[in-house]
């Protein structure tokens, strides 16, 4: 039987406010155990929440990115469950009237093709603190630095039906989120994590199938792997005459499996009711005009004028715009050089790749935007070849030297164009090859082209590498060929 895969993803997204969505606490990343958590965090006795206004703000401004509906009205409820990191034993979210409705995510796949994603709705709430449980000796501690941090979280439709569209779909509002600047976007800090929603059901069949979570996934790549293993159990698990079963699950990146956790609850389970302790939030089109004129560009515009204007392929558009700091870094380096293609080129290409190795990210190159915008503009006017830019660009990346120029002046490396500078090594290479001189003049012409290498190699060398190579390969073809 042929199988489809159902999936939906709930992102949860940490806001970028320096304060707790109900508190005056600091969110802070990183502070000792419970160092950050006031009394309004722990719920205790006559103290009340106040909402934090730039929450507000930053999930309006999510819901305006993506094209969403933003009711007049919403509604804070309380979720009733019990755990010893839950210390009001009730989360403040919103269930029956959240901040964003329906909207829409536009996603890109491998093969370029694009799809919209729907999202559901989008509801602010507030984070749980966090449970220990190494060096305590058979028992758990208890961290509430993350009680009450404001947290935004992004509900899909089901429209997802592979690994790799979930994994472009939470690169796409991971790119938007940090774009915006509501969120770092940092999963290994907890800042970004979602649970998958998986099912299966035969090719062609409308009705969805039993759907298994799983929880707090964490990275991109932990996405793709835990969906491909819960597609699979659940498709043996109903081939070999079980069914599968609403549950909660975990994915364990170590044994690439994903594990029981609980019976998935139901929302009645948690018996919601509207929170006594915090009024409506009511929005006037004033201030979605005002907020919505506060939005920067964002990635799908972007994209589009890169392709437009710049002329840029929809590859390199795409890859160029994914994250905010790798589309300023290359545009400034485009306004420096004038030169969109090579500017993707290298951006993509040398520095990437340097990037890659030291794991470093792109706002801690040790080579600046200027200084990469230089180089090329070194390469563009003929004064380096590409062999030496890549010299360059070392010396750069190590310190070297402050500009391109200065580097191209201390080693030396400024191009040759003297034609009769090119013509002398030339000769000179001709008169010591008289065997491969020989090769050349009796082989037959469309093998002549291949054997040039060997006499450019030559003029190259002597010239340590700064000889014109179309200059070289123009003048000795000219004179190989005079000796046939």
């Amino acid at each position: 039987m042929e199988w489809e895969t159902v999936i939906g993803l709930e992102v949860h997204v940490q806001l970028a406010t320096r304060s707790k969505i109900f508190s005056g606490a600091s969110t802070a990343f990183g502070a000792e155990p419970n160092t950050q958590a006031c009394a309004v965090d722990l719920g205790l006795p006559g103290v009340l929440p106040v909402l934090n206004e730039q929450a507000v703000a930053m999930a309006v401004q999510f819901g305006l990115a993506v094209h969403a509906d933003i009711p007049e009205v919403s509604v804070f409820d309380r979720k009733n469950y019990f755990y010893p990191d839950l210390p009001k034993g009730y989360q403040t979210s919103q269930m029956y009237h959240p901040i964003v409705g329906a909207g829409d995510v536009e996603i890109t796949l491998d093969d370029e093709s694009t799809k919209r994603i729907r999202i559901h709705h989008a509801h602010l709430e507030e984070d749980a603190g966090k449970s220990l449980h190494e060096d305590f000796h058979g028992m758990t501690g208890i961290d509430l630095n993350r009680a009450g941090t404001p947290l935004l979280e992004i509900v899909s439709e089901p429209d997802m039906r592979s690994a790799k569209e979930a994994a472009a779909y939470l690169k796409a509002i991971h790119s938007i989120v940090t774009y915006l600047g509501i969120s770092d976007g940092n999963m290994a800090e907890g800042s970004m994590r979602c649970d998958v929603n998986v099912s299966v059901r035969p090719k062609g069949q409308e009705a969805f199938g039993t759907r298994a979570e799983i929880k707090n996934v964490n990275s991109f790549r932990f996405v793709e792997r835990a969906i491909a293993y819960e597609v699979e159990r659940q498709i043996e698990l109903i081939e070999d005459g079980g069914k599968v079963v609403q549950e909660t699950r975990l994915f364990d990146p170590e044994r690439n499996e994903t594990r029981s956790m609980r019976t998935k609850e139901e929302a009645n389970d948690y018996r919601y009711f509207p929170c006594p302790d915090l009024l409506p939030v009511v929005l006037d089109q004033a201030y979605l005009d005002h907020l919505r004129s506060q939005l920067p560009e964002l990635p799908a515009d972007k994209r589009v004028r890169f392709q437009n204007e710049l002329g840029l392929s929809a590859y390199d558009a795409h890859v160029l715009s994914a994250s905010r700091e790798m589309a300023e870094f290359f545009e400034e380096v485009q306004q420096v050089c004038g030169d969109a293609k090579q500017a993707a080129n290298w951006v993509q290409g040398e520095l990437s790749g340097a990037l890659n190795r030291e794991n470093l990210s792109i706002q801690n190159s040790p080579v600046s935007a200027k200084q990469l915008g230089e180089l090329i503009s070194r390469v563009l006017d003929d004064t380096i070849n590409g062999k030496a830019a890549k010299q360059v660009f070392q010396a750069l990346w190590n310190g070297q030297g402050d500009s391109a120029d200065a580097i191209i002046d201390a080693k030396g490396l400024k191009q040759v164009t003297d034609t009769g500078a090119i013509e002398a090594m030339i000769d000179q290479v001709i008169a010591d090859s008289p065997a491969q001189v020989a090769q050349y003049r009796d082989s037959e012409p469309e093998k002549r082209g291949k054997m040039i290498g060997y006499f450019v190699g030559q003029v190259m060398k002597a010239s340590r590498g700064t000889a014109n190579p179309q200059q070289v390969n123009g003048l000795l073809k000219e004179k190989l060929d005079a000796l046939l």
